[in-house]
């Protein structure tokens, strides 16, 4: 999901005023089930758009939906669905996250592999980008068989492609010239 410069700005004031209350880890809770519900269900996003439907009606919804919110987390929903920016709620919860993750040091790593990688194959791999990387790794493996051998890394809008199916492709486009 692409983010939006408000979204951004939304999910910054919204962390720093979770760390000047003290409420960052439940209000990064009350974010993760933001994205859940828009992963989940496509009725959600559709609700969230949806100009038909008033903004008081969606305040009492999103407040029956998610009741075990803090009240900042809810304070924070109630105003951007005052300001008509509830559209942007999921893109705003994931922009949380990713920040927050930033802030503590977290980086994520997406690796894909045509196989399961070897415990120690991943280790070498992660051994190599620790050396150009602050931060500790939070990873995700991901099998793609069309890639035919090799891995391709994904890490912020890096990636590094090391797959048997690219290299593959820029010999035929070099064949091809």
């Amino acid at each position: 999901m692409r983010s939006t410069k408000s979204a951004i700005r939304y999910a910054k004031a919204i962390l720093e005023l979770s760390s000047e209350s003290n409420s960052v880890e439940q209000v990064a809770a009350d974010m993760e089930r933001i994205i859940v519900a828009g992963n989940e269900t496509a009725d959600f996003q559709i609700f969230l758009n949806s100009p038909v439907i008033k903004t008081d009606k969606k305040i009492d919804i999103l407040k029956v939906l998610f009741s075990e919110f803090t009240e900042l987390t809810m304070s924070f929903v109630e105003l951007i669905t005052k300001n008509k920016r509830e559209y942007l709620l999921t893109e705003i919860a994931s922009s949380f996250v990713s920040l927050l993750k930033k802030q503590n040091g977290i980086v994520p790593v997406s690796v894909t592999s045509a196989v399961k990688l070897e415990k120690e194959t991943l280790a070498q791999i992660l051994d190599k980008l620790k050396s150009h990387v602050d931060g500790d790794f939070e990873v995700t493996e991901e099998v793609d068989p069309s890639l035919i051998g090799g891995f391709v890394v994904r890490m912020d809008d890096k990636q590094i492609d090391a797959s048997i199916a690219s290299q593959l492709n820029r010999m035929k486009i070099e064949l091809a010239n």
